[in-house]
């Protein structure tokens, strides 16, 4: 099953010409869960070859402004256009009171829409995939998130099943499905006998806004894909920590300890344009990116190659298109 992350947004605190406010869409198979929501966020969306997407869930980190502005707008064009689907919008605690105020933005829906406050170590258990929430640091009530498989059957072994004279058809799905199932002349074959070891499902951790902080490198230990902030570079350590924020080299010495596949650095300061900052993370840990607004990193599975990041895929059709694969050279 695809898994990806669409960079709709990945400017800290305000937009600039080429980087909107914080936003990402996360897709799993026909699944879509937005994960903050900055100003024009929607607008991002609509100028992607994603579109805007009748969303079910959207998950805010925390609420200061740049996180949220654009969520009310959003809601409101869903009204406009005569949604009637429910939605569901998760968040720290807190998120009723933002909802109180944002009421009187956006008016009256056509639809419902849940309101669903977590704390950290809530789990959300879905269909193939966990959502589990876990604390950071960033001085305010603050989530980040992390989408986990559970592990895989192994390969199945075509010549083992062969010799054990396991027909070809719907028994080899069986066993691959972890049942054990009887032959034609009474023989049972169990899993084990066709089955390699167990493979690891993918693990994305998406860490908000944050101060360097043991309860991310928790969450992202053995993490295919890291997505952290970089608000600042090392020059401006001392704004990062009154602020609460992290550096390219925090991140990334947090996405070496926690031995992630690939770092993806994220809401960069209008001071800097993303050259600079992957030089900083990528001096301690080599698997850096710095997407800009519509890139898309790719989670593949371990033996089909690993993440990727894909330049300007939201920006392509999918069917059919190439967009070109990252190197490593300063973006």
């Amino acid at each position: 099953m695809d898994l990806d992350v669409v960079f709709l947004g990945t400017a800290g605190s305000m937009p600039t010409s080429r980087r909107a406010p914080t936003s990402l869409l996360v897709r799993r198979g026909g699944e879509r869960l937005l994960v903050d929501c900055g100003e024009g966020t929607q607008r991002q969306l609509l100028q992607s070859a994603v579109g805007l997407p009748e969303l079910r869930e959207v998950f805010l980190t925390h609420y200061h402004a740049d996180h949220y502005l654009g969520l009310p707008g959003m809601l409101k064009t869903f009204a406009l256009r005569g949604r009637e689907l429910p939605i569901t919008i998760y968040g720290p605690a807190g998120l009723r009171d933002l909802f109180a105020a944002l009421r009187r933005i956006f008016g009256r829906l056509t639809y419902e829409y849940s309101l669903v406050e977590l704390r950290p170590g809530d789990a959300l258990e879905r269909d193939g995939y966990q959502l589990l929430a876990f604390g950071v640091q960033h001085g305010v009530s603050a989530l980040g998130y992390a989408l986990l498989e559970p592990p895989r059957p192994g390969r199945f072994d075509v010549p083992t099943a062969d010799a054990l004279g396991v027909p070809a058809g719907p028994e080899r799905g069986t066993l691959q499905r972890g049942e054990p199932v009887e032959l034609a002349d009474g023989r049972t074959v169990a899993p084990e006998q066709v089955l390699g070891p167990p493979r690891a499902g993918r693990k994305l951790v998406l860490a908000g806004d944050t101060a360097p902080t043991r309860f991310v490198l928790e969450a992202a230990r053995g993490a295919d894909l890291l997505v952290h902030e970089a608000t600042f570079g090392e020059e401006e350590r001392d704004r990062a920590e009154e602020t609460s924020h992290s550096t390219a080299a925090d991140a990334a010495r947090i996405a070496q300890a926690a031995g992630v596949r690939m770092l993806a650095l994220t809401h960069l300061s209008s001071r800097y344009f993303g050259p600079e900052v992957a030089r900083e993370a990528r001096a301690v840990f080599a698997q850096t990116e710095v997407p800009r607004d519509f890139d898309i990193i790719e989670l593949r599975f371990e033996e089909r190659g690993g993440p990727r990041l894909l330049k300007g895929g939201a920006l392509e059709e999918r069917a059919g298109s190439n967009p070109g694969e990252t190197g490593k050279e300063d973006r």
